[in-house]
């Protein structure tokens, strides 16, 4: 499964509220602003703080 692309055009980051990228896996979605790495489960983003992951330091500095 892959995220919409319209879905992802409007989704945020809910902490830092900048913009997100979809991984290279396409199984997370990333914000490089707030270094958080949030989980789709079942093609559903899970956008909560607390079961992102932080990014390594160098996905943080992957563009």
């Amino acid at each position: 499964m892959t995220i919409d692309q319209k879905l992802l055009s409007i989704l945020v980051c809910p902490v830092s509220k900048a913009p997100l990228t979809l991984s290279d896996d396409g199984q997370e979605l990333v914000c490089r602003a707030s270094g958080l790495a949030y989980p789709i489960r079942d093609g559903i983003p899970v956008m909560l703080e607390e079961e992102a992951r932080e990014l390594t330091p160098e996905e943080r500095d992957t563009s």
